[in-house]
């Protein structure tokens, strides 16, 4: 008895110190340890400060939806859908995004990306997908008896895809979980717990028919940015945040062949002017009834790229390329190649609806314009510099942080005045 007892009481000292250990070098919260450092992995919260964050659209933090407690970003539950949303200073791209989180009973929070700032966009979930972090158990009984639907429960991708439920490892309201979001070159990973919730690949015509349906048919840059701020939401309810980090994850290199020659497959017409396919293969614009202004854009937004394409005027030829772009109806957001008569600066660039002209071309480059035949276009676009090739000469170089700071789509523009026909073709991508 008496050996049995010692062996016992060895064992409970054994055990006690084995958790001692396992507390004393367990990781303090909100900081990195010397291999995760090493790995590139940065916090977005210090634990102490809200520094790195400020309110979405604003240059500072406003309001009261936000404090630090007790070494967590706290949402207060005083924001709603309309406000009470924090963004982080810098844009990231491709990332591995992992964080806890608690949330109230009832609770309902997010956590977004690629989000896209701007007067424009009155809140971040019209850009930017969202990890929705929300109490499934308890929403209903809180919520005045609103049942949720499955793309609405935790660890969907909100609106979009929604896990198997019942392989969910869920911990319930005032328990912390860890969660996760990978997003490399366009393949997303939902993780809650170490497990796997959702996987798809974005840009997809599956991913596509999604956004074009549902909560986001009338939300047309839904998703779109393949860069953007980090965001978290207060939506009226208690939430608690502790370490957040991000490793920053590399670009691949793709090429694509935007114009198939066949059909308009990838592009949106934007404005009632004329976009179709002649019987050699090649895409033409020409001016409609209404003579208005229009906008063929690519679905794909294209941040850092080196597009090539040629292009033949006819009649007036009065066009351009648009670069990181967006548009509504037929006003376009963004930077112009221009494309026009020889005299008008074909190769220089534009700002629609801004400050203009950014740079021209030089007078004596004028007559590498070939009117009436097939022309070579290039442009280069990486960060704030933006460099234009005609006919394999080099037409301008221009570094501008607006535009290093710009999303969007590639567009062909048709004139507003009529009488415009252009042709193009061998229209293609590589991404940076």
């Amino acid at each position: 008895m008496t050996i049995r007892l010692f062996i016992d009481m060895k064992r409970i000292v054994i055990l006690a110190a084995a958790a001692a250990l396992a507390v004393c070098c367990a990781p303090k919260p909100n900081t990195l340890t010397s291999a995760e450092k090493a790995d590139g992995w940065e916090l977005l919260f210090d634990g102490t400060t809200l520094g790195g964050w400020r309110s979405f659209n604003e240059s500072a933090l406003v309001g009261e939806s936000w404090v630090v407690e007790d070494g967590t970003i706290k949402a207060t539950g005083k924001g709603d859908d309309a406000h009470g949303y924090i963004v982080t200073d810098k844009v990231y791209e491709n990332f591995d995004l992992k964080w806890e989180w608690k949330i109230s009973k009832g609770g309902n929070s997010g956590m977004l990306y690629h989000v896209v700032e701007g007067p424009q966009y009155a809140v971040p979930y019209v850009t930017g997908p969202e990890y929705q972090l929300i109490d499934d158990e308890n929403f209903t009984e809180m919520n005045d008896g609103y049942v949720l639907e499955p793309w609405q429960r935790c660890a969907v991708d909100y609106a979009m895809y929604v896990p198997d439920f019942e392989k969910r490892n869920l911990k319930p309201a005032g328990e912390w979980n860890q969660s996760e979001i990978i997003f490399d070159n366009g393949h997303v990973t939902y993780l809650l717990n170490g497990q796997v919730t959702v996987e798809f690949d974005a840009w997809t015509p599956d991913w596509y028919a999604r956004k074009n349906s549902g909560k986001w048919e009338n939300a047309p840059e839904y998703g779109l940015a393949r860069r953007g701020v980090i965001c978290l939401q207060d939506h009226g309810y208690p939430a608690w945040f502790r370490n957040v980090k991000i490793k920053e994850l590399p670009a691949k290199e793709t090429e694509e062949v935007l114009f198939n020659g066949k059909d308009l497959t990838g592009w949106v017409n934007y404005g009632t002017e004329l976009w179709y396919v002649d019987e050699e293969g090649n895409l033409v614009c020409e001016s409609g009834p209404d003579k208005g202004y229009g906008y063929f854009a690519t679905e794909k937004y294209y941040d850092d790229f080196d597009l090539s394409l040629e292009f033949k005027q006819e009649a007036n030829g009065n066009s351009g390329v648009f670069i990181r772009s967006t548009v509504d109806g037929t006003t376009v957001s963004g930077w112009q190649v221009e494309v026009a008569p020889k005299g008008n600066d074909t190769g220089g660039i534009y700002e629609s609806y801004g400050r203009g002209w950014l740079i021209q071309i030089p007078d004596e480059k004028e007559e590498i314009l070939k009117e009436g035949e097939w022309n070579t276009m290039r442009i280069l676009c990486q960060g704030d510099r933006v460099q234009t090739w005609l006919n394999g000469e080099p037409m301008v170089d221009l570094t501008d942080a607006k535009i290093g700071a710009g999303n969007g789509r590639i567009a062909l523009q048709i004139h507003d005045g009529g009488g415009i026909k252009v042709r193009w073709r061998n229209l293609k991508v590589k991404t940076l």
